[in-house]
């Protein structure tokens, strides 16, 4: 598990939520590329810490947690999440195993209500070492409405010396009677010269153009880098989509190219009412000149990733994406020429 030591943009904030907070239910909210999880994580070690302020590291509650299998810390996150943080199966998401061991069932992206409701039991309970309990949930906005409703009464009645932590991205995904329950605190990415520091430091190359390419989230621009992005075929999408070449971004997963592809439109739009782009270098943008012609391939984008578990086709997806994207550019007025 990482922590402020690799990430070291989180040693302020963990500091200043460690010993300055004295709700019980939390709100983290902030990019998972800036180290969201990292710092739920590592702020729920410092509460656990014997050897205060923490986290020690030393100590065996911290031990414990490093160890991810501390009684008084329960991570509550879907099957999904579980799978690709290496975290184990997710409390009350498992499914029964075929002779082999192996789900036969798709793994579920949603915090089901019978897993909130055995985090409930478990934050009822006593405390094992003494320091309170800490339960997690991540993404927090992956309840559905019956989960979040189950877990309303124990954010305004915690068992005793109880905390919650939501871990989202954006507050305005989680239901307003969650919300109005808890207090918010906001992890901001780094400074963008820390971050480029930090993933030069990484040897991840063309660092700059995949951090914009990130938002100005290192560990999101570290992952694309590890995927195999180059600054190169970042900047190189638009081009493609103006001649409708979609071979390079059909070989990705189809939420992360709907991702792309709402990043692009996002920027296109910004770059037809003359505000700066987000996430590709305004070199590499078409001229645009109507950004309400760009308004319905947004639209589409976004019905598209709310299915994003769909079992689509991929590489046709992307292909028709990219040639509604191509369309809405033409009509929007744009040229071959760049700015």
């Amino acid at each position: 598990m990482r922590n402020e030591k690799d990430l070291p943009w989180l040693a302020e904030p963990l500091a200043a939520w460690r010993d300055g907070q004295r709700g019980h239910a939390l709100i983290l909210h902030g990019g998972f590329g800036s180290g969201l999880f990292e710092l739920a994580l590592r702020l729920a070690q410092a509460w656990l810490c014997e050897q205060p302020p923490g986290p020690c590291d030393q100590c065996p509650s911290c031990h414990l947690v490093l160890a991810r299998t501390h009684t008084d810390l329960k991570v509550v996150m879907p099957e999904t999440w579980a799978q690709a943080l290496q975290w184990g199966a997710s409390e009350g998401e498992g499914e029964p195993a075929d002779g082999e061991g192996k789900s036969k069932k798709k793994p579920s992206r949603e915090i089901k209500v019978e897993a909130v409701r055995q985090a409930i039991d478990w934050a009822h309970s006593s405390s094992g070492r003494g320091r309170g309990k800490v339960l997690v949930f991540f993404p927090a906005d992956a309840m559905n409405t019956v989960s979040a409703n189950a877990l309303l009464k124990t954010l305004e009645e915690p068992g005793q010396g109880v905390r919650i932590l939501l871990a989202v991205e954006d507050p305005e995904h989680l239901l307003p009677t969650i919300r109005s329950r808890c207090q918010r605190l906001r992890l901001v990415p780094p400074a963008p010269a820390e971050a480029l520091d930090w993933l030069n430091r990484q040897g991840v190359k063309d660092a700059d153009t995949l951090l914009q390419a990130a938002g100005g989230e290192p560990l999101a621009a570290q992952a694309l880098a590890a995927d195999g992005v180059t600054g190169a075929q970042w900047s190189s999408l638009p081009a493609q989509l103006a001649q409708g070449d979609a071979r390079w971004l059909s070989t990705w997963p189809v939420p992360q190219a709907v991702k792309a592809l709402q990043q692009l439109c996002h920027d296109l739009m910004a770059h037809a009412v003359g505000a700066p782009p987000r996430y590709f270098p305004a070199a590499s943008l078409p001229r645009v000149g109507d950004a309400s012609a760009l308004v319905q391939w947004s639209r589409e984008l976004a019905r598209v990733n709310r299915h994003a578990d769909h079992p689509w086709q991929a590489p046709l997806l992307i292909e028709a994406m990219m040639a509604q994207g191509r369309t809405a550019v033409q009509a929007a007025g744009g040229r071959r020429g760049y700015t």
